[in-house]
C-alpha cells in the first residue's frame, strides 16, 4: 500500500519540528547543512519522531534550496545537502513514509526574489529530491498563494508521487492576499495537490477554527501541522509552551474537522507527536462534517474624497507641489509661516519628507494634520521603509486614513548611516514596491495579513523617481515595475540640466502615469558644491557651478543667480511636464514661492496667446 491508499482508511501522524530541537541543543546556524556535518543529530531526531508514533517524516530540507542556502554561502552544497537528507531520513524511518520537504520563499517582501528566480530554485531542489526517490513531497509554509500555485504546477508536471501542500496564515481563515482558506485550498486541489492544508504561524486553537470553514474534499485529503503555541521571548530566545494533553485534545478536534495527516510545526517535539498519536493515530478518518459558513465582514466604502488626486490634476493641467521639510527642532512657527506663504502662492500641495537624510524631525503626520487643521493645506506625506517594521507601517497607514491624509509618497528611505545616528537600525521589512502594493491593498479594505480593515481607504500613492543615473532606461523600468504595483504618479529627484529634462521626457512619454519633475533652487556656491560632490547621482554642469561661484558671499546675488538657474530649468520643464515639484532648501519658502509665481505667470501668458 502507498501513502494515498493509507489515507483513505486511517488518520496518519506526521512528525514535528526539526529546527526547534536543534535550537534547543544550542545549534543556531543553517540547520540543513547539518545533514552533511552532523548527520547523527538529524538521524536522532527522525528516530525520536518515529518512536513517538509518526507515520510520516519529512527530510531536513525545508530551506535546502539555492536561494536560502546562498544566505549562508552554501549554495554550491545544494546537491549534497538534499541527497544526504533523504538518505538520513530513509535510514531513520523504520517503515514510516519519507516526504521530501520544500519550503516557501516569499514573505511580505514579495520583491526580494522574482517569481522566475523562485521557480528556478524550486526546480533545482525538486530534481535533486526526486532523484533520491522519496515517498512523496511536502511543500510547506507558503504564505503567498501565487508562489504555492506556481511551484505546485511545476511539481505536478514532473512527478506522479503524492504531493502535500500546506499554506500558512497570518490571520485565522485567510491568506495574506485576502483569499479565504477554503478557496485557496480548493485552488491547490485543482492544480493537483493530493493533500492540502495548513502549517506554521498559528497554534491548534486558531487552526481548528480555520478548518471549520473548510470542506472535506472528494478528490484530496486535508493536513494540519500547528505550532505548539505563540512564542514568548526569554533572554533573547524564542520559547514555545504547550502541554501534551492540550495537543492530545486538539488532535481529536483536528480529526473531527476531516484532517487525515496531523503533525506539528514550530515548537513541537516528540512528546507532542506522541500525544497526538495516542489520541487519533490509526483511527478511521471522518468523511462528513458540517461546514461553518464564513461570516462575510462588510467593508464599507472609503471616505469620499473632496478633491481630485494629484495624479488626476497633473494629467489635465499644470500642477505645482512643493516640498517643505518638517523642522528638526520644536519651533514650529517658522514652518507654519513658510507653509502659509506657499499656500498664498497657489500651490496644490505641500510634500512632507519622512526624516530626510536619516535625521530626526517633527513627525510629518503631525505636520500634515496641523497644516490641514490650521491652514487648510493639502499634504503629501512621505513614508519610508527604513524606520518602521510591517506592524508600524500598517499602524501608520491606518492613522493617516483616520486623519484624512490621503496623499502618500512611498520611498525606501535614506540609509541610517548617513544621518545623525549612523548606528541606528534600518528596518526595510518592505521595499518601496511592497509598500505601494500594501497601500493599494488597504484601498481594497485588507491589511497585509489579509484581514479585513472594516473599511476601504482612499489613498493616492506616488512613487519616487531618480533620473540622476547612468542608464535612464533602467530607471524607467523601475517606474514601470512600480506602476504594476499600483503607483498613481511619480515625483522625481531634482534635475539640473535642460538636456536631461528632454531626455527624461523622451524616456517617460509612453507612460500614462504623470511625472512631477523636481526642481530645487541653489542657495549658494557652497550649496552647489555640496550637491555636486556629496549627493549621490546628482552632478551640476561647470557653467552652473561657475555662476554660483561668481555670486560670491553676496546673499542677494546668490538668491538672484539661484533663481535664474531654476527659471531656466523651469522654462524647459514646463514645456514638457504638467507636474512640477519644487523642493524648498533650508525652509527658504521665499524661493519656491517666487518660482511658483514665475510658473503661473508663464502659464497665463501662454493662455493669453492661445486666446488671441
Amino acid at each position: 500500500m502507498g501513502l494515498l491508499e493509507d489515507l483513505k482508511h486511517q488518520v496518519l501522524i506526521g512528525d514535528g519540528a526539526m529546527g526547534t530541537l536543534l535550537y534547543s541543543y544550542g545549534i543556531d546556524r543553517c540547520f540543513e547543512e547539518l545533514n552533511v556535518s552532523k548527520p547523527e543529530e538529524i538521524k536522532r531526531i527522525h528516530e525520536a519522531y518515529v518512536q513517538a508514533g509518526a507515520h510520516i517524516i519529512q527530510t531536513n530540507t525545508y530551506g535546502a534550496n539555492y536561494i536560502k542556502l546562498s544566505r549562508h554561502g552554501l549554495e554550491d552544497e545544494t546537491k549534497k545537502i538534499n541527497k544526504e537528507a533523504v538518505k538520513i531520513a530513509r535510514a531513520s524511518s523504520g517503515g514510516a513514509y519519507v516526504l521530501g520537504t520544500m519550503g516557501g520563499i516569499r514573505t511580505f517582501n514579495k520583491n526580494a526574489y522574482s517569481l522566475e528566480e523562485i521557480k528556478r530554485s524550486f526546480r533545482e531542489q525538486l530534481y535533486l529530491l526526486l532523484h533520491e526517490e522519496p515517498d512523496g513531497l511536502l511543500l510547506e509554509t507558503y504564505y503567498d498563494l501565487e508562489e504555492a500555485q506556481e511551484v505546485l504546477k511545476i511539481a505536478r508536471k514532473e512527478t506522479d508521487l503524492p504531493i502535500v501542500l500546506n499554506v500558512s496564515m497570518h490571520e485565522q481563515g485567510v491568506l495574506q492576499d485576502g483569499s479565504p482558506l477554503s478557496e485557496a485550498l480548493r485552488s491547490l486541489v485543482g492544480l493537483g495537490a493530493d493533500v492540502t492544508g495548513i502549517n506554521c504561524r498559528l497554534g491548534p486553537y486558531h487552526m481548528i477554527e480555520a478548518l471549520t470553514e473548510v470542506p472535506i474534499f472528494d478528490d484530496a485529503f486535508l493536513s494540519v501541522y500547528p505550532n505548539s503555541s505563540l512564542p514568548s521571548l526569554e533572554e533573547g530566545r524564542l520559547v514555545y509552551e504547550t502541554d501534551d494533553t492540550y495537543f492530545q485534545n486538539s488532535a481529536i478536534e483536528f480529526r473531527k474537522q476531516g484532517a487525515r495527516i496531523i503533525g506539528g510545526c514550530c515548537g513541537t517535539t516528540p512528546s507532542h507527536i506522541r500525544a497526538m498519536a495516542d489520541a487519533v493515530g490509526g483511527l478511521e478518518p471522518i468523511t462528513e462534517k458540517e461546514v461553518k459558513v464564513r461570516a462575510q465582514e462588510t467593508i464599507s466604502i472609503q471616505h469620499e474624497r473632496t478633491e481630485p488626486g494629484l495624479d488626476e490634476i497633473a494629467s489635465q493641467k499644470r500642477s505645482i507641489i512643493v516640498e517643505l521639510d518638517p523642522p528638526k527642532k520644536l519651533n514650529f512657527e517658522k514652518f507654519l509661516s513658510a507653509a502659509s506663504e506657499l499656500k498664498e502662492a497657489g500651490i496644490e500641495a505641500l510634500t512632507l519628507a519622512d526624516n530626510s537624510l536619516a535625521t530626526p524631525r517633527i513627525s510629518n503626520v503631525a505636520c500634515g494634520a496641523l497644516l490641514k487643521q490650521q491652514l487648510d493645506i493639502r499634504s503629501l506625506v512621505h513614508i519610508t521603509c527604513r524606520d518602521r517594521n510591517i506592524i508600524g507601517l500598517q499602524s501608520h497607514l491606518m492613522g493617516l486614513d483616520t486623519l484624512g491624509l490621503n496623499d502618500i509618497l512611498a520611498v525606501t528611505g535614506d540609509p541610517s548611516k548617513i544621518g545623525d545616528f549612523p548606528g541606528a537600525t534600518s528596518v526595510y521589512d518592505l521595499t518601496s514596491f511592497d509598500l505601494i502594493r500594501l497601500i493599494k491593498q488597504f484601498n481594497e479594505g485588507l491589511s497585509l495579513s489579509g484581514k479585513p480593515l472594516g473599511r476601504k481607504t482612499n489613498f493616492s500613492v506616488a512613487g519616487a523617481f531618480n533620473p540622476n543615473v547612468r542608464h535612464l532606461d533602467k530607471a524607467v523600468k523601475r517606474l514601470e515595475k512600480k506602476i504594476d504595483c499600483g503607483a498613481d504618479y511619480f515625483i522625481s529627484q531634482p534635475v539640473y540640466s535642460e538636456q536631461q529634462l528632454v531626455d527624461i521626457h523622451n524616456e517617460t512619454k509612453h507612460l500614462k502615469t504623470p511625472v512631477y519633475i523636481g526642481i530645487m533652487p541653489l542657495t549658494s556656491s557652497r550649496n552647489a558644491e555640496f550637491i555636486h560632490h556629496e549627493i549621490p547621482g546628482i552632478k551640476l554642469s561647470d557653467s552652473i557651478r561657475e555662476k554660483m561661484a561668481l555670486a560670491g558671499e553676496d546673499k542677494q546675488k546668490q538668491k538672484a543667480e539661484g533663481l535664474a538657474i531654476a527659471r531656466s530649468l523651469l522654462d524647459t520643464a514646463c514645456e514638457l511636464f504638467n507636474g512640477i515639484y519644487l523642493i524648498t532648501p533650508f525652509l527658504r519658502s521665499d524661493l519656491t514661492a517666487e518660482l511658483t509665481s514665475y510658473i503661473q505667470k508663464k502659464d497665463e501668458k501662454r493662455e493669453n496667446v492661445f486666446l488671441h
